[in-house]
């Protein structure tokens, strides 16, 4: 690939709208989930699934399930995608908040099918 071809791609890139959304870590065995919300799906899956491969996760219940049963038993999944607005004020943050409150109810913190 040229340079110029390359530094119009990377220019793209950089330009280019972020997945934004809700994800989950789920235990395949138990329905036990770890649900987030990211500006950026792709780099927080990634960061957790590095974190738990290397055994440093900061969640002890899903690095003991990892241990235990094996990456095989965990699915990375993106729940909900934010869509790019038109509106130059819209308020992304405002936005990942009220879907992460959706999830929450979905998914209670301290339920047996959650991470938290």
């Amino acid at each position: 690939m040229d340079k110029a071809k390359r530094k119009v791609l990377i220019n793209e890139y950089r330009l280019s709208f972020p997945p934004m959304g809700i994800f989950s870590i789920r235990n395949k065995l138990t329905e036990k989930r770890l649900i987030g919300q990211s500006a950026n799906l792709n780099g927080a899956l990634n960061r957790h699934r590095l974190e738990l491969r290397l055994g440093t996760h900061r969640n002890p219940a899903l690095m003991s399930d990892w241990h235990l049963l094996g990456e095989a038993e965990f699915s990375f999944e993106i729940l909900e995608q934010i869509k790019c607005r038109v509106e130059p004020d819209f308020d992304y943050s405002a936005e990942l908040d009220r879907c992460m409150a959706v999830w929450r109810v979905r998914v209670p913190v301290g339920s047996p099918t959650s991470y938290l």
